[in-house]
């Protein structure tokens, strides 16, 4: 059995475990297409998830930003008509370090951008506290900050810095910046060295990858931060409602 077969039958932690073991460059064109797959079903899970989600957040008046001056701050956009060839550019701009994981491509291919993060400059009464809700930003503000004449030699420093040792792209703002306090680094995505299927998702508290961080999202109704018992936010009525309608990533 393929690995595209096994994840429709459920298995799909395991089948990225498997999959995040291999070199990619060494596959052949049916194992690479296989994955290819699997990374497609994935993202429609992941496109389907996040609209029920916001269809729910919506009947229940969560308050997202309603004026846009930029992709990214827009709830839920689907892929833009240029991503091709902006994630040629993301490509090109990175290839001095390694490369971008495929998981984003997709994510960008498939899903295009999220950001369910309250609009505080609204209303700073925040429906849940410290929720760190889903986001990812668009692809066109990822090349935009990566083609600025000084994102290489920021990323520089942190490749020789014996601490941290990697290149990455910042994707989406910590927990503490999403509720408007002054916070960490933002959270981002290793660039690797090899092509890599997934990589790690960096300064996020789980320790984990792209795949995995979204599967946590969904786990928790797109609020990975919900249900810390410090906060005692209100979430059961909403995440018996969500959750029997997600489906697996």
């Amino acid at each position: 059995m393929d690995f595209y077969q096994k994840y429709l039958k459920g298995e799909t932690i395991s089948v990225y475990n498997e999959i995040n073991k291999l070199d990619f460059n060494t596959l052949n064109v049916k194992q690479k297409k296989d994955i290819e797959k699997v990374l497609k079903e994935t993202f429609n899970r992941v496109s389907f998830n996040l609209e029920i989600i916001y269809n729910e957040l919506i009947k229940i008046g969560y308050l997202f930003k309603t004026e846009y001056k930029f992709n990214f701050e827009r709830p839920i956009h689907v892929p833009l008509n240029n991503t091709e060839s902006l994630i040629e550019k993301l490509d090109l701009a990175v290839s001095p370090f390694g490369f971008v994981p495929l998981s984003l491509k997709y994510f960008y291919r498939i899903v295009g951008g999220v950001n369910f993060v309250w609009d505080f400059e609204t209303n700073e009464d925040f429906m849940w506290n410290m929720a760190d809700p889903i986001q990812v930003s668009s692809i066109d503000s990822i090349v935009q900050e990566v083609t600025n004449e000084f994102w290489k030699e920021d990323i520089q420093q942190y490749v020789d810095d014996e601490d941290f040792g990697c290149a990455f792209l910042d994707i989406l703002a910590d927990d503490l910046h999403k509720d408007n306090v002054s916070g960490g680094q933002p959270y981002a995505i290793e660039i690797t060295k090899k092509q890599r299927i997934d990589s790690k998702f960096m300064n996020e508290p789980n320790d984990t990858t792209f795949i995995n961080y979204l599967r946590i999202c969904f786990d928790n109704c797109g609020f990975p931060g919900l249900a810390r018992p410090d906060m005692k936010n209100e979430y059961n009525s909403f995440f018996e409602k969500v959750k029997p309608q997600m489906k697996k990533i």
